[in-house]
C-alpha cells in the first residue's frame, strides 16, 4: 500500500547545537529508524537550509533540517510461527504473555518478529481499525517489558477495549524492581507527563501540557540496595510507570532509558512485567482477568536479590 509523500521540517533549537543531524532526526521522528534516516541522509532527502547534508552534519541553532519521505510501500505483514504463551483466548480477544525483547507491531524497517506477526499466524483475523500495521492491538508495552497484552480479534470488540481504556476501568497491576530502598510501604504518584523538552526519545514529569498520569504502587519486599514493587495504573501514559518511579528517585533496575544500566545484572532493559490485566469482556460484559507468571530472569533476580 503507497502512502503519500510527506516533508517535514525542523528548526534548531539552542539545546541541540552541534549534534549529528541523524541522531537529532532519531530523536524527533522515533517512529522511523536510525539505519532507514541515514538512507534518506545518503539519498538527499534531508538538507539543512536548502542543501544537502551527510548523517555527521553537525546542527547549529536555528538551522532548518527538511526531510523528505518519498512514497513508501507498505509491504504486506506476514504471519510469522512464532511460539505465543495464550492466557486467554475467545472468538472476540486473546491475552498473551508477551516475552523481553519482543516489539509489538512492525514500524518502518522493522516488519517481522513482532508481536504482529506472531498473532496473525495465530488467530488469522484482528480487528482492523488501527491500521495495516498495527491489526488487532489497542495498547501497546515497551519492547523490554514483558507481560500480558491484549489484542482484538473485530472492530466490535476493539472499540469495546479501547473505550475501557479511555475510561480507565481496566485493572493493569505490573511488578517491577526499582533501585533503592522506598521509605514507604505504599504511595501515588500523581502528575502530568510530556514530551521530554530536549531529548525527544523520553518522556518526563512536565509542570504545563502533558496529561494526568496517576501510578499507585506498594512494596512486595525489600532488599538492601532495591525494592520489589506493585504499581497499578490508574491512566496509561508512554513509559508512565518508568518516568513515575524515576521522579522518585527510584528508577527501575536495568533502566537504560530513565536510569542507570546494570552492569552487575546482565539485564536486557527494565525490570517490569505486566502481571495483572483484567477488562470487562466486551460481548457478555463478564469480568475477566489473566495473571502473566513472572520471566525467568525476573524470578532469579529475586532469588538472588534475597
Amino acid at each position: 500500500m503507497a502512502e503519500e509523500l510527506k516533508e517535514y521540517e525542523f528548526i534548531v533549537s539552542e539545546e541541540s547545537e552541534g549534534e549529528r543531524v541523524d541522531k537529532y532526526l532519531t530523536m524527533l521522528m522515533d517512529s522511523l529508524s536510525r539505519s532507514y534516516l541515514q538512507k534518506l541522509l545518503k539519498e538527499s532527502h534531508v538538507t539543512v537550509g536548502g542543501q544537502p547534508v551527510k548523517a555527521n552534519y553537525r546542527i547549529k541553532t536555528e538551522d532548518a533540517v527538511r526531510v523528505l519521505l518519498p512514497p513508501l510501500i507498505t509491504p504486506d505483514i506476514l504471519p510469522e510461527n512464532i511460539p505465543l504463551e495464550v492466557l486467554y483466548e475467545d472468538e472476540d480477544v486473546i491475552v498473551v504473555n508477551k516475552p523481553k525483547g519482543m516489539v509489538v507491531h512492525p514500524a518502518p524497517g522493522h516488519y517481522s518478529g513482532t508481536l504482529v506477526n506472531a498473532l496473525l499466524y495465530h488467530c488469522h483475523n484482528l480487528s482492523g481499525i488501527n491500521g495495516v500495521l498495527r491489526p488487532g492491538i489497542v495498547h501497546r508495552i515497551d519492547k523490554d517489558t514483558t507481560g500480558s497484552i491484549i489484542a482484538c480479534k473485530n472492530d466490535a470488540a476493539h472499540a469495546s477495549i479501547a473505550e475501557q481504556l479511555k475510561e480507565h476501568s481496566i485493572i493493569r497491576k505490573y511488578h517491577a524492581i526499582v533501585c533503592g530502598r522506598l521509605p514507604e510501604i505504599e504511595g501515588t504518584i500523581h502528575t502530568r507527563i510530556g514530551r521530554h523538552p530536549t531529548d525527544r526519545k523520553k518522556m518526563a514529569v512536565v509542570r504545563e501540557g502533558g496529561k494526568d498520569a496517576i501510578t499507585h504502587y506498594r512494596v512486595l519486599q525489600q532488599f538492601e540496595k532495591y525494592t520489589y514493587v506493585e504499581c497499578i495504573l490508574e491512566t496509561g501514559r508512554t513509559h508512565q510507570i518508568r518516568v513515575h518511579m524515576a521522579s522518585i528517585g527510584h528508577p527501575l533496575l536495568g533502566d537504560e532509558i530513565y536510569g542507570t544500566p546494570s552492569k552487575q545484572y546482565k539485564l536486557q532493559g527494565q525490570c517490569l512485567h505486566a502481571k495483572i490485566l483484567g477488562f470487562s469482556h466486551p460481548s457478555t460484559g463478564k469480568y475477566i482477568e489473566t495473571d502473566a507468571s513472572l520471566p525467568g530472569y525476573f524470578e532469579h533476580l529475586l532469588t538472588i536479590l534475597a
